[in-house]
């Protein structure tokens, strides 16, 4: 089987779902099935540290880069039974047009869904996942409304397995004697403005001024110049120097798999990030920020009801929100132990699609008939034509040899840099030039 991501939380997401698919209910499980590890070449390729943190995953062999066409001949000449798509909505849309144009005697079972909570863009992303085997939703919650929608349009829902995010896990929360941390687990794009987030930042910075016997961390994803699922133009890293007063003793960066973060954490505070999910499937302490507002755009929405919102004011203050157990029963979390059989319905369609003869092709909502202003560009950006099939000279020529491959890998490294620098760099400076 093959998995395919394209940044490097879909990649934890689509390598620790392929092992649950083909193991038992611990994600440190031996595999029952070899997994190939493809990473979609972008501007969100994660880099060698990224795959490293996100740890073993039971990956056979190297990861390797490639584009969508180089995909498709994976996938024709390299016969997975089982390939798992951990895609942006139009990436997976494209793979699943370029499979269906392969024409294969033998396809592979296909699956795919999201890395963590769905509070944007939920129509288009799952009409853009339409026509996979298999589209998993992460909680009851999602899988009602993931139904709801494809119904709603006319499609057919079958696809929809309620399961669980494949990277809960760890040991329930027990409070250590003299041992007092606050994770701030920060996010990429939310919020997105310098000032939400040099907000946040001080606030932070202040709370540990409040209470200097208490280890305050701020949990990053990635380091200045890396790229995750959304770019990030104000890295935490950067406002972090030019803060009035600096940070505190006791408040420092930190790095690493979340897991191990939550391991020593007493209480996790977010906007939105899907660490709150991981922090409450464990019984950590858990609080959803209400200082910007509780709006679509920062996702913390997603929390009404649930007895996690608050504010840094009452957090300075000691406060400590007690989740709704009725909110956190339909969220998927299994804090009440349910976890070890959350992916039991989806091994089973797996099995039963692989048993039988011969699968359909690909079969996706969206058609050049269906949305002809629409699918083209899509499938366009990932050099098919509006067929499926590869456009002229979509597959770059390849250097032979060590030498090529080096030089090759080189120049795609240094024009990868340069994208970041103009987008982390040079984008923001232009855009201040024009409110100027």
């Amino acid at each position: 089987m093959a998995v395919l991501a394209d940044s490097d939380t879909r990649w934890k997401w689509g390598a620790l779902t392929a092992r649950r698919l083909t193991s038992g209910d611990d994600r440190a499980a031996t595999p029952r099935a070899r997994i190939s590890g493809l990473l979609l070449r972008g501007r969100a390729t994660p880099t060698a540290r990224q795959l490293a943190e996100v740890g073993d995953v039971g990956v056979t062999g190297r990861v390797r880069e490639v584009t969508a066409v180089e995909f498709l001949h994976a996938v024709r000449d390299e016969g997975y039974d089982l390939v798992v798509l951990a895609l942006v909505g139009g990436g997976v849309q494209a793979m699943l047009h370029g499979l269906a144009a392969l024409r294969l005697p033998a396809r592979p079972v296909v699956v795919t869904g999201y890395v963590g909570v769905v509070y944007e863009k939920l129509t288009d992303g799952l009409l853009l996942r339409h026509g996979a085997d298999i589209v998993l939703a992460n909680s009851r919650h999602d899988a009602d409304r993931f139904r709801a929608v494809y119904e709603g349009v006319g499609a057919d829902a079958s696809a929809v397995t309620e399961a669980a995010l494949p990277f809960l896990g760890g040991d329930p929360y027990r409070p250590e004697p003299g041992r007092d941390t606050l994770v701030f687990a920060a996010q990429p794009s939310v919020p997105e403005s310098r000032a939400d987030r040099t907000y946040l930042l001080r606030r932070l910075a202040e709370h540990a001024r409040l209470h200097p016997g208490r280890e305050v961390l701020l949990k990053l994803r990635s380091k200045p110049g890396e790229h995750t699922t959304h770019i990030e133009e104000h890295p935490y890293q950067r406002l972090a120097e030019r803060l009035v007063g600096g940070l505190p003793p006791n408040l420092r960066l930190a790095y690493g798999h979340m897991g191990e973060v939550l391991d020593r954490t007493d209480l996790l505070v977010t906007v939105s990030s899907t660490a709150a999910l991981e922090a409450l499937h464990r019984r950590i302490p858990t609080a959803v920020l209400t200082d910007l507002g509780v709006r679509e755009p920062l996702g913390n929405h997603h929390f009404t009801g649930s007895g996690l919102l608050t504010s840094f004011d009452r957090l300075d203050s000691g406060d400590r929100p007690r989740p709704d157990p009725e909110w956190l029963a339909g969220q998927g979390v299994c804090a009440d132990g349910g976890y070890a059989t959350a992916y039991d319905t989806a091994r089973a369609r797996v099995t039963a699609l692989l048993a039988r003869d011969r699968l359909p092709d690909p079969a996706p909502y969206y058609t050049p008939a269906t949305a002809p202003g629409y699918l083209p560009g899509i499938l366009a950006r990932h050099r098919l034509a509006p067929d499926g099939h590869p456009l002229p000279r979509a597959t770059a020529p390849r250097g032979t040899g060590r030498v090529g491959g080096a030089v090759r890998e080189a120049v795609r490294g240094a024009a990868r840099g340069a994208y970041r620098h103009g987008v982390q760099r040079v984008a923001p400076v232009i855009r201040r030039m024009g409110e100027l």
